[in-house]
C-alpha cells in the first residue's frame, strides 16, 4: 500500500522533466552517501551499507542511461568519473573509509552542480529564440 508521501514522490518523478529527473537522481546519490556518511561515524555497519548500496545503484543507473553515439567523449568522461564513483562506494564499504564517500559526494556535487547550470542556459537559449521559429511553416528571413 502505498503512504500519501510515496504517492507524492511517483507523481513528483512521473510528471517531471528529463531534466528535473537527472536532478533529483544526483540529488538521491548524494543524500544517499551522507546517511551512509552519518551512518559509518555512528559504526552502524548494516546502515553504511544499505545507503551505500541505494548510493551506489543510482550512479549505475546514471552510468547505463549514458548515449554515446550522442554524448560522445562527454558520455566517456562521464562514464569514467562514475566508474571512479562507484570504486569509491567499494572502497568505503570495504575499508570504512569516510575519505572515499567524502570524494564520491564531492564529484556528485560538482557533476550535480554542472548539470544545473548547463540546463539553465540551455533553457535560457531555448527561451530567447522568437515564437514564431517553433511554429509550422516557418522560414526564416520571411514575414508572415
Amino acid at each position: 500500500m502505498l503512504t500519501p508521501f510515496n504517492q507524492y514522490q511517483n507523481t513528483q518523478v512521473g510528471t517531471a522533466s528529463p531534466e528535473k529527473i537527472l536532478i533529483m537522481l544526483y540529488d538521491g546519490a548524494i543524500n544517499f552517501s551522507k546517511i551512509a556518511l552519518e551512518r559509518m561515524e555512528k559504526k552502524d555497519l548494516a546502515g553504511k551499507g544499505k545507503y551505500i548500496s541505494k548510493a551506489q545503484a543510482i550512479v549505475s543507473e546514471l552510468m547505463n542511461t549514458l548515449n554515446h553515439d550522442v554524448g560522445g567523449g562527454i558520455a566517456q568522461r562521464l562514464e569514467q568519473l562514475y566508474i571512479y564513483v562507484i570504486d569509491e562506494y567499494i572502497n568505503a564499504n570495504i575499508n570504512n573509509s569516510p575519505r572515499a564517500l567524502e570524494n564520491a559526494i564531492r564529484i556528485l556535487t560538482v557533476l550535480r552542480d554542472s548539470w544545473v547550470e548547463a540546463i539553465d542556459i540551455w533553457k535560457r537559449e531555448r527561451d530567447a529564440v522568437p515564437p514564431s521559429v517553433h511554429q509550422p511553416g516557418y522560414v526564416a528571413g520571411q514575414a508572415r
